[in-house]
């Protein structure tokens, strides 16, 4: 596939780097930055929210309610 895109700066230096590195032309430095970009990606683990349960119900219709209720009447 051909199309033109506009790299900023670092990007431009790390490929131009990749590039003296590897004696590679521009296309095949780009394509083995953004491979590279993409499996660190799916290598990474999904963030998961570790919950506890309290054994506390509230109800967060009403805000002001559900505060007084957590931090107690006498919370400035």
């Amino acid at each position: 596939m051909r199309t033109t895109v506009v790299l900023d700066n670092d990007v431009a230096a790390a490929v131009d780097a990749l590039r003296k590195q590897r004696a590679v032309g521009l296309s095949e430095a780009v394509n083995s930055l953004v491979r590279a970009g993409l499996q660190a990606k799916s290598e990474r683990a999904a963030f998961e929210q570790r919950t506890h349960h309290l054994g506390l119900r509230v109800d967060v219709t009403n805000v002001a309610e559900a505060l007084e209720q957590l931090d107690g009447p006498d919370h400035p």
